[in-house]
């Protein structure tokens, strides 16, 4: 059984609570970005759960932010631009517990997926570049009800999980971003935004993924 830890942190403008799972002879660091605030997005959400659970099984300590404004998160939402502030936070936290030399993979769910793409940007930029990145029902383009997101680009060996009846973010949103980055996109046939019965087809597709390198 895993060993959850519920660790509130000092954060660029307050305190940022992370659940943290640690891993026995761990061979690298998984941070998970979840959905929306504004739209009841949580680091319980079942998408970053599953995440978790498939990242530790992979033998990932992994860290589970709560963004601005969520549960013991202080601050307010602020679209994600100072969220990848405070994720880069827990990530430094993280390398100063489990060690520096240990490589990061960073995921996301939705708009979780947007910040994940900007703090993989601004880690590529030091020269410190994340080991990769999956990214689920990522939030790209216009979405109705929310804002434009102009997702930034990532490696083309970005694990990028789409469902083909998305409600939330078109499917041709992320098609749109990733062709010219020349970037795969696994499209879940059937699957919703949240994946309803199919969370288990997110962690086969990760798993086989890792289990093939």
């Amino acid at each position: 059984m895993s060993l959850h830890e519920r660790v509130l942190l000092d954060g660029p403008k307050g305190k940022i609570e992370v659940f943290v799972e640690p891993r026995e002879n761990a061979k690298g660091i998984a941070l998970i970005s979840h959905p929306h605030p504004l739209f009841g997005g949580t680091a319980d959400n079942k998408v970053i759960t599953t995440l978790a659970r498939t990242f530790r099984d992979l033998g990932y300590h992994t860290l589970r932010p709560s963004f601005r404004g969520v549960g013991g998160s202080e601050g307010e939402h602020d679209h994600g631009f100072q969220k990848t502030d405070d994720q880069y936070a827990v990530l430094a936290y993280a390398r100063q517990r489990f060690g520096a030399a240990l490589p990061v993979v960073l995921a996301g769910f939705s708009f979780g997926a947007y910040v994940t793409t900007r703090l993989a940007k601004r880690l590529q930029d030091e020269g410190t570049p994340a080991l990769r990145l999956v990214l689920v029902g990522t939030a790209a383009g216009f979405i109705e009800g929310a804002r434009a997101y102009t997702t930034e680009a990532v490696s083309p060996d970005t694990i990028v999980i789409h469902g083909s009846k998305d409600e939330t973010v078109p499917l041709d949103n992320v098609l749109a971003w990733a062709e010219p980055l020349e970037v795969p996109v696994t499209v879940v046939a059937g699957a919703d935004h949240f994946f309803h019965r199919r969370l288990h087809i997110i962690r086969g597709i990760i798993t086989r993924s890792w289990r093939s390198e």
